[in-house]
C-alpha cells in the first residue's frame, strides 16, 4: 500500500500543469497558492541525489519563493533522506498515513442542520475556499490557488465538498483524482465555530463514500495531528505507515 500511495502522489505531481523537474525529484508547484502543504518535491522512486542535486532543488524553490520541502515515505527512496540532512534539511514530522477501503467505511455521527453537497456555483467555490484559507491560518479571502485547487479535483474526477450548517458555511474539502483507483483526502477544514460537533468526521465520511461510488478503491490521508487522527479512524481509516515532511530553514 505505501508504494501505491507514493506513486499516486508523484503521478498526480507529475500531471500536476506547474510541476517541474530538478535532478530526481518531480516539484508540484501552485503558482496561486503560497501555502507550504501546496508545494514541495517528491523524489524518484529509488533515488540517490548527489549534493548538487540537492542544491540545485534548493535553487529551484528559491526562485520560485517558495520554501525547499520534501513529501515523501521513506522506503520509497531511503537514500534521499540522508542527502537532505546533510545539506540541512530539518524533520517537520513523520506523519502516519491512513487509508480507507469501500467495506471499511463507518457511518458518522448525525449533525442537526448539516448539509454536504459538491460546490456548483462560483459563490460556492469561494465560500469552501474561505472556508480551507481560513482553517489553515490563512487571512483575508482565499487564493485563487485554494479555489482552482476545489475546482480541479471536481473536474479531474475527483470530488469537492462544501458543508454548511443551517446554511452558514461550516466546513470544506476534496478527494484528488484518482491514480490507479486510489484517490487523497486533502484539504479538509472545519470552520471554528463548528468545531468538535461531528461536522469534520461527517464531512469525510461524505466525501470518502462519494470517491467510492465514483469508482475509487481506496481513499488514502495524512492526519493533522493525534485528535485528527482519532476522528479518522472513527470512521473507518487506519495506519498503514508515514509520510516524512522535511523542508529547509528559510533563515
Amino acid at each position: 500500500m505505501d508504494t501505491a500511495i507514493q506513486n499516486y502522489a508523484r503521478t498526480l505531481a507529475l500531471r500536476s500543469p506547474d510541476h517541474y523537474r530538478v535532478g530526481p525529484f518531480t516539484v508540484r508547484h501552485n503558482p496561486g497558492w503560497e501555502l507550504k502543504f501546496a508545494n514541495y518535491a517528491i523524489p524518484d522512486q529509488g533515488a540517490e541525489p548527489t549534493a548538487r542535486d540537492v542544491a540545485d532543488l534548493v535553487a529551484a524553490f528559491r526562485e520560485h519563493d517558495r520554501l525547499p520541502r520534501l513529501e515523501f515515505l521513506p522506503a520509497w527512496a531511503p537514500a534521499v533522506e540522508p542527502a537532505l540532512l546533510a545539506a540541512g534539511f530539518t524533520e517537520e514530522n513523520r506523519a502516519p498515513v491512513m487509508a480507507c477501503a469501500p467495506d471499511g467505511l463507518l457511518p458518522p455521527k448525525p449533525v442537526d442542520g448539516l448539509r454536504v453537497a459538491e460546490p456548483v456555483t462560483d459563490a460556492e467555490f469561494t465560500s469552501a475556499a474561505a472556508v480551507q484559507h481560513t482553517g489553515f491560518g490563512g487571512e483575508g479571502g482565499p487564493d485563487d490557488g485554494e479555489i482552482a485547487w476545489l475546482r480541479g479535483a471536481t473536474a479531474g474526477g475527483g470530488v469537492s465538498a462544501l458543508a454548511t450548517v443551517d446554511g452558514r458555511p461550516a466546513g470544506a474539502g476534496g478527494c484528488s483524482a484518482p491514480v490507479d483507483g486510489i484517490g487523497e483526502l486533502a484539504g479538509l477544514a472545519v470552520a471554528d465555530a463548528f468545531r468538535r460537533r461531528g461536522v469534520g468526521a461527517a464531512l469525510s465520511a461524505w466525501l470518502t463514500r462519494t470517491a467510492f461510488d465514483r469508482g475509487f478503491g481506496t481513499v488514502w490521508l495524512e492526519p493533522g495531528g493525534p485528535d485528527v487522527e482519532r476522528i479518522y479512524a472513527g470512521i473507518g481509516y487506519r495506519r498503514t505507515g508515514e509520510k516524512l515532511n522535511i523542508s529547509l530553514d528559510p533563515t
